[in-house]
């Protein structure tokens, strides 16, 4: 007969006790969640998706112009931070605290803000109601794109004391120099930069060109999908609108307004490489974009005393976008592989010369 000496149990015992699963806090609608503490957001992202002026989050929404307005307002919240003015015993900004919605009366104002008023007022009834985070809407909001990932949302940050300081956030009509020196000042490197404009993928423009409100960065708008990196290396050709304005550059194409910022730093030495590289790579260019979100959404926060609750964020529904193509009215007639291995050939032998190609 086999005996079981005390040891023996007790190690039986304490296996077992660490094998069974922590129980999870039973949330509303048959949810769950880690932490209790979780459960509200989702009430919070219920009554967003019911009650938002234009749904674009989760389960009945669509991907369109409010989708990218909450990410682009994610990131003129979170880059209005300054390590620098703060060493220098000035007002820095306080990164991704919601000042944009609270100081709206002040940010608002500011140049580089125009255009994201609808977005703030729409949010900030709930952020009054809930307490809710502008980050929250932006990884709400990319979920609901094809090919958008899942991007975390960490709860519990403080509310906003003050405005951020006025020029924190570049135009894109200022120098590649300049805007890699503020996003560096703020904590982001050039290629965390590059990886952001990824919202561009699902862009629209309202007030570089008027004429055109509407007009989207590439040929899929409302798609989270590379084609926006590769339109942006084609050579430009024409305005779309009425002429040449403050913040654009030629378009490839009728229907596609193009950034000054944007086509500069798919051919600046020190980002065209990387840029080039997200060309019909979408797992790796949506995983970064993710990744680079969650490090702004940290910007100026302090992440110890926030909680982790990206499990109420509802995984992506929709399948990945097909490859992309390169669209007719090319100079010339390649195909994206071949028009990737050009790149990759010129970023391994010749760096810095992507800007002299004209697709």
């Amino acid at each position: 007969m086999k005996l079981f000496t005390l040891s023996t149990l007790s190690l039986v015992y304490i296996t077992t006790i660490s094998a069974t699963p922590s129980p999870r806090a039973t949330c509303s609608k048959g949810r769950t969640a880690t932490s209790g503490s979780c459960c509200v957001w989702y009430n919070v992202l219920d009554d967003i998706q019911a009650n938002l002026r234009v749904s674009f989050l989760f389960d009945g929404g669509i991907c369109g112009e409010d989708a990218h307005d909450a990410l682009r307002l994610s990131f003129h919240d979170a880059i209005g931070y300054s390590p620098l003015l703060k060493s220098q015993r000035k007002v820095g900004g306080d990164g991704a605290d919601g000042s944009l919605i609270m100081f709206a009366s002040a940010e608002l104002g500011y140049p580089a803000n125009e255009g994201l008023e609808e977005i703030v007022h729409s949010e900030k009834r709930f952020a009054d109601k809930w307490g809710v985070s502008i980050q929250l809407a932006a990884a709400g909001s990319v979920r609901n794109c094809a090919g958008g990932p899942r991007i975390s949302f960490l709860a519990g940050r403080p509310s906003a004391t003050h405005a951020s300081p006025v020029d924190l956030v570049t135009e894109a009509f200022d120098s590649v120099d300049k805007i890699l020196a503020r996003v560096q000042d703020a904590g982001l490197t050039p290629q965390e930069l590059v990886d952001l404009l990824a919202s561009h993928s699902i862009g629209l423009q309202d007030t570089v060109d008027p004429t055109i409100s509407g007009t989207p960065f590439d040929t899929t708008p409302s798609v989270f999908d590379t084609k926006f990196y590769l339109e942006t290396l084609l050579h430009g050709t024409v305005w779309p609108g009425d002429g040449a304005h403050p913040s654009e550059a030629m378009s490839p194409f009728e229907g596609e307004l193009r950034l000054q910022s944007d086509a500069a730093l798919a051919q600046y030495p020190r980002t065209s490489c990387y840029w080039s590289g997200f060309v019909n790579n979408q797992n790796p260019m949506a995983s970064r974009f993710a990744t680079s979100m969650a490090k702004l959404a940290l910007l100026g926060q302090n992440p110890h005393i926030l909680q982790d609750c990206s499990e109420v964020i509802p995984p992506p529904t929709l399948p990945n976008p097909p490859a992309a193509t390169l669209p007719k009215g090319t100079t010339l007639e390649l195909t994206v592989l071949q028009f990737v291995i050009i790149l990759n050939f010129l970023c391994l032998l010749l760096p810095g010369q992507i800007a002299k190609l004209h697709f």
